[in-house]
């Protein structure tokens, strides 16, 4: 089949132009339950296919998380890095409305972060909540019954009066991972990190203040700098995770959907958002 010249040269064309591919990472961080949790099941597809673009100049990631699942916001960040250096690709975090706790754990990935002035920034910290319902079960006349193996087997059952030593257990658990956090923002941040401010305490920044103390590397918004840096002809091509089938998204999960839609705003609320 011969191809006509005008395609030919449309082809050739659009391949000088600079690619910069995009994937969105959006939402509470989550294992599972939240029907619009951000795992990285969810986005590895996306992800690999960014990353293999062999045209593509770089990788850019908008990310919009106020956190969640430390251990899925470990796995994608591992999962960024892996590919970024398996695919020689320049990475670059564009942050949204708020990249806090495990968003700001995912947004580490990137070679540069880029906020606007007013998105959150932050949060360096591990949060556990929960509710207590042992007095009012006890008012209620209902008795508790909880049969297991081990002191701790049970620990933080809501139901029964809180454990100094189910306490300690978390609190260990806590610091494990704070370091690991900490840790990691050391080594992906360096020197950029203000000396004078301390960063770990849980406190949040805006994108202007966190370009001061070193948590990102400047403001600005994404399409200004992808123009500024390859022109204004580069090209843009996102890939979004595949959708939920319609009948999927309308089935109903019962209490297990409604627990995760107040979990999940209750990330957001923590922020304002």
């Amino acid at each position: 089949m011969t191809t006509k010249p005008g395609v030919s040269r449309l082809r050739h064309w659009l391949r000088r132009k600079p690619l910069v591919t995009v994937v969105r990472l959006e939402g509470v961080i989550a294992s599972g339950g939240f029907r619009n949790g951000l795992t990285l099941a969810a986005i590895d597809r996306a992800l690999q296919a960014a990353f293999r673009h062999k045209r593509a100049v770089e990788v850019a990631l908008f990310v919009n998380s106020p956190g969640g699942a430390p251990v899925q916001a470990a796995m994608i960040h591992d999962r960024i890095r892996w590919l970024a250096e398996r695919h020689h690709k320049r990475v670059t975090v564009f942050v949204e409305d708020i990249a806090a706790s495990g968003g700001y754990w995912i947004a580490l990935a990137g070679d540069e972060i880029v906020a606007c002035p007013s998105s959150i920034v932050g949060s360096i910290g591990v949060i556990t909540a929960g509710f207590g319902f042992d007095r009012a079960i006890e008012k209620l006349g209902i008795d508790r019954r909880l049969y297991a193996t081990g002191n701790h087997k049970g620990m933080l059952d809501p139901f029964r009066a809180e454990n100094a030593g189910d306490v300690a257990i978390l609190h260990d658990l806590h610091v494990d991972t704070f370091d690991l956090f900490v840790d990691l923002v050391k080594q992906r941040r360096g020197e950029r990190l203000a000396g004078d401010v301390d960063l770990f305490d849980g406190r949040v920044f805006s994108g202007q203040r966190a370009a001061r103390v070193g948590l990102i590397d400047t403001v600005g918004d994404a399409w200004s700098v992808l123009h500024e840096r390859y022109g204004e002809d580069v090209r843009i091509r996102l890939y979004a995770p595949p959708r939920l089938p319609w009948w999927r998204r309308l089935r109903g999960e019962g209490s297990e959907a409604i627990l995760g839609a107040l979990e999940a705003r209750w990330h957001w609320a923590r922020f304002g958002l």
